[in-house]
């Protein structure tokens, strides 16, 4: 049985921040600034709405992508503070919702350090975060502001860890935030949120009405705001992608955690999430390079009738329903994908050597498979078969 439940208020703008901080009762505030953004007018205006709000700020700057010594680190660094704010992308987001929950809690601290081969780390119910939590996006597509999973990386590999702990007291979503993002990247935050919606969908076999119903508005949505965004960023002058697309796009991103979108759904329907997380990692890509050439072969596959990657009619159906949003797509949805992320303008090319491609399926199967349950079964030859065609077609075709 399923349980819906998200305690995260959203506010739409920052405006309303300073109202509804000067009500708590914490005074020792940390404020910590992805170092992309620690100069950014979304920085300045949150460091005000602190100040109106009557609240002083211990101002961190981080760089880069976590890790478990530094999340660690940063948790120690909290002790005292009685209110985080973060400021910045998902892996900053990331590294504030690990680290307030990690402070002066010894049980997750065991959870997170204990040694072990899976890919996934879950915290159990009884683990709860002790210092209220504010978050600010500045990019979008990850939707960490509202979901209940971090990724981490481990000496061993990059992992999601999963738990309620992680969810934030207050997210705000506000288009000044993601004012100086690059099209390009826009153009991604849309893939991503959209393959967040599509994957389990895809990757299911049973029918849910409503829930299926659900994914596909909310789905098709993101396709109208995505084609708008690659029309920006793949003319002949590149153009900026305005404010209110911008901010649907966060909503919608936020909207693909929704419980809703996933009730009933199985937690093992992502397995190109679990491949294209360590494609990233090895190859030194960014995420959604992986997933845009990673996306069609996985396809195919289903296409060509492999029940464990998802199912052929559902993928079918779904496509049919996404591409009335522009009927220029091809019918066909393995070339409709390759048609769309081109037309997007999202990167998708892979430089891999034969020995990357096979550290990539041995660390899938060994993080996600080899008995464990994640991968259904599939070996790390056919992991393999299945990277080296993504990389082999993304070398061949623009951008």
């Amino acid at each position: 049985m399923g349980v819906l439940y998200s305690p995260t208020r959203v506010l739409f703008g920052c405006d309303g921040l300073p109202s509804r901080l000067a009500g708590r009762p914490e005074r020792r505030v940390t404020l910590l600034l992805d170092s992309g953004v620690a100069d950014s007018v979304i920085a300045a205006t949150i460091r005000r709405q602190l100040t109106h709000a009557r609240l002083q700020a211990d101002v961190v700057v981080l760089t880069g992508a976590g890790t478990l010594e530094s999340v660690l680190g940063l948790a120690d660094r909290l002790a005292g503070t009685e209110l985080v704010v973060g400021v910045g992308g998902g892996s900053l987001l990331d590294q504030a919702k690990l680290a307030t929950t990690l402070r002066d809690n010894p049980a997750a601290r065991r959870h997170l350090t204990v040694p072990q081969r899976t890919g996934l780390l879950a915290l159990p119910p009884h683990i709860v975060r002790a210092v209220p939590l504010v978050l600010v996006p500045t990019t979008l597509g990850t939707g960490s502001e509202l979901s209940t999973s971090a990724c981490l990386d481990y000496p061993q590999g990059k992992r999601l860890i999963m738990g309620e702990a992680l969810l934030p007291d207050v997210a705000v979503l506000d288009p000044a935030a993601t004012a100086t993002l690059p099209g390009e990247l826009v153009a991604e935050g849309v893939l991503e949120a959209l393959c967040r919606l599509i994957n389990p969908y895809v990757g299911g076999h049973d029918d849910q009405v409503t829930e299926d119903a659900l994914v596909e508005a909310i789905a098709g949505r993101l396709m109208t705001l995505g084609h708008r965004v690659g029309a920006a960023v793949t003319g002949a002058v590149p153009d900026a992608v305005p404010d209110p697309v911008r901010a649907e796009i966060a909503k919608l991103s936020g909207l693909s955690h929704s419980g809703w979108v996933h009730q009933g759904r199985s937690p093992y329907s992502v397995k190109g999430w679990l491949v294209t997380n360590e494609l990233s990692s090895v190859l030194g890509v960014r995420k959604m390079t992986a997933v845009a050439a990673f996306l069609p072969v996985l396809w195919q596959a289903v296409a060509d009738g492999d029940t464990r990657l998802g199912s052929a009619p559902r993928l079918a159906r779904l496509w049919e329903r996404l591409r009335v949003t522009d009927l220029t797509l091809p019918a066909d949805p393995v070339a409709g994908a390759r048609a769309l992320i081109g037309s997007w303008g999202v990167h998708h090319r892979l430089e891999a050597t034969p020995e990357q491609l096979a550290e990539v399926a041995r660390r899938v199967v060994r993080s996600w498979g080899a008995g464990l349950p994640m991968l259904g079964g599939l070996s790390a030859a056919e992991v393999l078969a299945m990277v080296t065609d993504a990389a082999a077609a993304a070398k061949t075709s623009v951008p």
